[in-house]
């Protein structure tokens, strides 16, 4: 990686923990720990992006290369380079939590190309000061589903981390994937995750916990200089100014979330970047049937906490979490209240702008509210395919009779047989309403079909496709893999090889663990 411009300003210029042994422990006064990950066994490369290594500086090459294999799977250390574990703490489910930290990453550095800077970090490379109980290990299927997802999203245009590299480390790592009393022995893996840094909200929550003020505004005034250079002026109006930044970005991810189906999972506030972008991909899933209440994480199953339809509004307690951290800094109630007061109103308004564009209307009307509310009403009454029902939509045309315009759509429900009655009826009522409301358009038939796919994608990383490469993956087999990473690069475009992706979960899939539910562990 001889192409690597390493800029450790993290490490330089905040505070570190003076303890570099490598016991878990409480950190105080300090925003990393120096520590080093564990040498793998008998490392092996399963995947890279070549893209990602384009971004950060390494060519095609250098990715089959020995040097490649050791340094990012934690055998050996870059040059100049010291890595660690960051400390932050967070709410998890609505609960203090207190300390947390980097129980299994371990930041390797920081790089800088074509202006832009970059972290390294290595998930699943052995325990740090923050492990707690755990041994910071990752296994093969969890980190499958965190490399594929990642890429994925990028691809769908949400704001996300990257996936650099995936490996094997040679090692076998015991997990309990239920937590239900039954562990069993894995492969372990480990995946190199890119982002321009991994700060979260759960890293200011930490600092002002502990009242440590003179490190909560060097590392305000750090974050700000390097990631926000935009903002100028007296420093309690950078404060705010950031936060509102943090807000409004935090606001267009959760967007792209609603409007590809895509369900967190655990929305805590140390998964929450001040970047806003997706971090920690862990028991996260899409949604198959449109339900709002629907959650991927068993942890999660009795309070719902994280259901698709009560992401926006964590997004916005979160931000309140934030911004208790930053209210030191300000001394101001209002400013920060009046930012959090915004944060559903302008998200009301974007999700009715962002939904009408998935129906391919650019207009507004009165009674567009009223048409959003009745579709989202019949997607629920009987099992419908949310990816399947709106990439089919966009062939529906303005002269297509009403029964001409539902049957366009009806491969996208589980249950044919239940479409019928009220069901159908209110079914009806709806197309007639749709098809009337694309009369207001000035768009072709053809034109508007292009607008509503270049939103509504084909392809998702269903939970059932990510388990299939996980099975074939313990077998030694990564071919599908390789074949979702090439799909979900073009997650609009028709495809017509991959055809067989476009389809609703098969019935094997509701209840097979890795694909409806799904624990932390995952």
């Amino acid at each position: 990686m001889k192409n690597l411009k390493i800029k450790n300003r993290f490490t330089a210029e905040l505070p570190a923990d003076p303890n570099e042994t490598n016991e878990i422990r409480q950190v105080s006064n300090a925003l990393f720990s120096y520590v080093n990950p564990e040498k793998p066994s008998n490392p092996k490369l399963i995947h890279a992006s070549e893209d990602v290594a384009e971004l950060v500086g390494i060519s095609k090459d250098e990715i089959q290369s020995e040097a490649f294999l050791n340094v990012f799977s934690g055998k050996d250390i870059l040059p100049e380079t010291r890595p660690y574990a960051m400390c932050y703490a967070g709410h998890q489910f609505g609960n203090w939590a207190g300390q947390l930290g980097d129980g299994r990453a371990i930041n390797l550095t920081e790089i800088e190309h074509n202006n832009q800077f970059f972290t390294l970090q290595l998930k699943g490379a052995g325990k740090t000061p923050y492990s707690r109980t755990a041994d910071g290990l990752a296994v093969l299927r969890s980190s499958i589903r965190e490399y594929l997802c990642a890429e994925a999203m990028h691809y769908l245009g949400v704001p996300t981390t990257r996936s650099l590299s995936l490996m094997l480390s040679g090692d076998e790592v015991l997990r309990d994937i239920l937590y239900n009393g039954n562990p069993a022995y894995e492969k372990g893996a480990i995946v190199c995750r890119v982002a321009p840094s991994f700060i979260r909200f759960g890293s200011f929550e930490m600092i002002t916990s502990r009242n440590e003020l003179k490190n909560l505004k060097q590392f305000a005034e750090y974050t700000i200089k390097h990631y926000f250079p935009e903002i100028k002026g007296e420093p309690k109006d950078q404060y705010i100014q950031f936060f509102k930044t943090v807000a409004d970005t935090t606001r267009e991810m959760i967007l792209h979330w609603q409007r590809v189906g895509f369900v967190h999972g655990v929305m805590n506030t140390d998964n929450m970047s001040i970047h806003g972008i997706t971090i920690d991909y862990g028991p996260y899933g899409w949604l198959e049937n449109y339900d709002p209440n629907w959650t991927p994480n068993t942890t999660d199953s009795q309070n719902r906490r994280y259901r698709f339809g009560n992401q926006p509004q964590v997004a916005q307690w979160n931000l309140f979490q934030l911004a208790n951290a930053l209210y030191p800094l300000i001394n101001e109630a209002k400013p920060l209240e009046d930012i959090l007061e915004s944060f559903m109103i302008n998200f009301d308004n974007d999700y009715k702008t962002m939904f009408l564009s998935k129906l391919g209307l650019l207009t507004s009307t009165e009674t567009d509210n009223e048409l959003i509310a009745d579709l989202e009403s019949n997607l629920q009454m009987s099992e419908t395919d949310m990816t399947i029902f709106f990439r089919n939509l966009s062939a529906v045309k303005k002269e297509d009779t009403v029964e001409k315009a539902f049957n366009k759509i009806k491969d996208a429900f589980y249950i044919l047989d239940e479409i019928s009655n009220n069901v159908l009826e209110n079914w009806t009522n709806w197309f007639s309403s749709y098809l009337k409301r694309l009369d207001i358009e000035n768009l072709s038939n053809e034109d508007r079909a292009v607008k509503m796919n270049a939103v509504n994608p084909k392809y998702v990383l269903r939970n059932y496709m990510a388990q299939l490469s996980i099975d074939a993956a313990d077998q030694g087999d990564y071919s599908l893999v390789n074949e979702l990473y090439i799909l979900l690069q073009k997650p609009y475009e028709e495809q017509p090889e991959m055809e067989k992706w476009f389809a609703k979960r098969p019935d094997w899939a509701r209840s097979k663990v890795g694909c409806s539910m799904l624990s932390c562990s995952s």
